[in-house]
């Protein structure tokens, strides 16, 4: 019989592949609010104006989004995913793969001070969840079930992300004025003219 492996072999592998941070805070049902403190802060009615219906159930009360249905889950672009509700980069293309869950997966955080977790025990057993280290927003959870380096999979809501399209480096093309001085033939020096 296989038995689940143990919270803290969860991270192990993580912890020597990129050094990510873990808080364990245990969150008793998993629906209790966060009492950390936030960089962003706002009302109950602010987050209301701010996001969608979708994402203020999945970002502030900790709702899924059906398996199979968010807009991010095949997209394939490069580029940054930011927390829809106060912008802070989460994740990279870089990182991202298929999984065959129903929700973008990734295998590492952007950076790993942009997110916290939280032990949540919402469906009667111990789960890990991900939320925006910058204004708390649920963002789903960490599985010890994913590719290397890290072993993780961080499974998460494309209502809480928001995709940002990497955009190509701005060659400088050559101005007219600089393509005729580099074909124009150097021009030898000349003595000054002697006075009369």
């Amino acid at each position: 019989m296989k038995h689940p492996a143990p919270r803290l072999a969860l991270f192990g592998m993580a912890a020597t592949s990129f050094a990510l941070i873990v808080a364990f805070v245990a969150t008793g049902s998993g629906q209790e609010p966060s009492t950390k403190a936030r960089k962003v802060t706002k009302t109950d009615a602010e987050w209301r104006k701010q996001l969608t219906r979708e994402q203020y159930a999945v970002t502030r009360q900790a709702e899924t989004e059906p398996a199979f249905s968010g807009k991010l889950l095949k997209n394939h672009a490069k580029g940054v995913y930011e927390c829809v509700c106060c912008d802070t980069p989460l994740f990279s293309s870089k990182t991202k793969f298929e999984s065959g869950t129903g929700w973008p997966s990734f295998y590492a955080p952007y950076a790993a001070k942009n997110i916290d977790q939280a032990v949540d025990y919402k469906l009667g057993y111990e789960r890990v969840e991900v939320m925006c280290n910058t204004c708390g927003a649920h963002l789903e959870h960490v599985f010890a079930d994913g590719p290397p380096p890290t072993g993780l999979r961080f499974c998460m809501n494309s209502a809480a992300l928001k995709f940002v399209k990497d955009t190509p480096a701005a060659t400088a093309k050559p101005t007219k004025e600089k393509a005729e001085k580099k074909d124009a033939p150097a021009k030898e020096e000349q003595a000054p003219e002697s006075p009369k």
